[in-house]
């Protein structure tokens, strides 16, 4: 059985996962880290990970960016396979977490649903195609009111996904206030909405001559968060050093 810490256990996303698991006979969460020091699971909670007793075989890490570095830092010096299941991260930030791959297993993903993970291949695809030929390609991603980054990871993975497919490189745009200009050709158009209690919706349009084609994701719950993390953490446990992805589990 996977050991497993949590850390953010107290927060929505936390306690999901928290769920999952008390449900699942192949992972266990033997303690939890949460700044609030309220005690909700069931399991030891700590307010750092070096001050965490127990012994496990891999973190999974749902709270925020801030901190990042102590936490990456403790995990190299425990040796804990690290889930990244957060977004919003700087560019220092994930230059950091790249760097600390060559001595630390690492598994982040722009989101952790498997069927985001698979769409980013389905775009990707249409964009070899679909670009040559002239269609426009745009982003359109909603959130509930409380999600604090614009755009969101999920959004930045797909049009970097995009991107990858392209022999060169497009402009991401987001917002066209005061551009009186028609729309350029090489560009990615990101849009985010934010709004009442929505877990997640992307939608990826290629606009063509005539034709639309667009390719949509909705999540109706966070549990297809939970899930994910749940399926990283059981992949990393016992990986050595080095950066991992959605894309390596569902390969």
């Amino acid at each position: 059985m996977v050991k497993m810490i949590m850390r953010g256990c107290n927060g929505r996303m936390g306690r999901v996962i928290t769920d999952i698991c008390n449900n699942d006979d192949g992972i266990e969460i033997v303690a939890g880290i949460d700044v609030s020091g309220q005690v909700f699971p069931g399991y030891p909670v700590y307010q750092k990970l070096s001050e965490v007793k127990e012994e496990a075989d891999v973190l999974v890490d749902f709270s925020a960016p801030d901190q990042l570095e102590e936490l990456v830092k403790d995990a190299i010096a425990k040796n804990l396979p690290l889930v990244l299941c957060s977004t919003g991260y700087s560019a220092e930030q994930i230059a950091f977490i790249n760097e600390s791959s060559k001595k630390l297993a690492i598994f982040r993903s722009g989101n952790m649903s498997l069927g985001i993970n698979v769409l980013e291949k389905l775009v990707k695809a249409c964009a070899e195609v679909l670009a040559a030929e002239g269609f426009d390609m745009e982003i359109v991603e909603s959130h509930h009111k409380m999600k604090k980054d614009a755009p969101s990871g999920t959004a930045l993975m797909l049009a970097d996904a995009l991107n990858s497919a392209l022999p060169e490189k497009y402009e991401y745009v987001y917002d066209r206030t005061g551009r009186r200009e028609a729309r350029p050709q090489k560009e990615i158009g990101i849009s985010a909405v934010r709004g009442g209690s929505i877990v997640g919706d992307h939608q990826v349009i290629f606009a063509g001559q005539d034709e639309v084609v667009e390719i949509r994701h909705t999540a109706y719950s966070r549990a297809i968060f939970g899930k994910g993390a749940v399926v990283a953490a059981k992949f990393l446990a016992g990986k050595s050093a080095g950066m991992y992805n959605m894309h390596d589990v569902i390969a």
